[in-house]
């Protein structure tokens, strides 16, 4: 019954944290990304991919693929309600993804011990292949996303 509890609280402090985040995120909105998923150390993305998206092999952009990596790893790293920023990211590609797809990112956390944490992205086309793996290492700076959640959310 606790540890039911525990995580229903969880769960609810990464989904204000990620509306947080969302209603500020200008670049994910610029890129027609979608949050599809948020729970503590998880986030799921997905970006369509546009025709001013692919390069001049007619295929998306390795930046592109990488900001929706990085774009899911914030929103998983940022769902204990702690800033947490980016220290090193790493990407490989795979396979090329094209103009119509839709790419989906899953980031899951595979390590958080104080202020650090590692997180694996995998980008993939929707019903279709692996796009790309990527890597990425957090860092927890001052602050919250939702300031004061814990006095905000007991007062209900």
């Amino acid at each position: 019954m606790v540890e039911n509890k525990i995580a229903i609280e969880a769960q609810t402090l990464a989904e204000a944290a990620s509306q947080a985040m969302w209603t500020r995120d200008q670049a994910t909105h610029a890129l027609g990304m979608s949050l599809t998923a948020i729970a503590p150390g998880r986030a799921t993305m997905r970006m369509p991919v546009r025709s001013d998206m692919v390069n001049g092999h007619q295929i998306c952009h390795g930046g592109l693929i990488f900001t929706l990596a990085d774009s899911a790893f914030a929103y998983a790293c940022n769902s204990y309600n702690l800033n947490t920023v980016a220290s090193a990211c790493h990407i490989d590609f795979l396979s090329p993804a094209r103009e119509g797809d839709v790419l989906e990112a899953h980031a899951v956390e595979h390590s958080a011990s104080g202020r650090t944490g590692v997180y694996g992205v995998e980008v993939n086309v929707v019903g279709g292949n692996t796009v790309a793996l990527f890597r990425g290492k957090s860092y927890r700076i001052k602050g919250e996303v939702v300031a004061r959640f814990d006095d905000q959310n007991t007062q209900h």
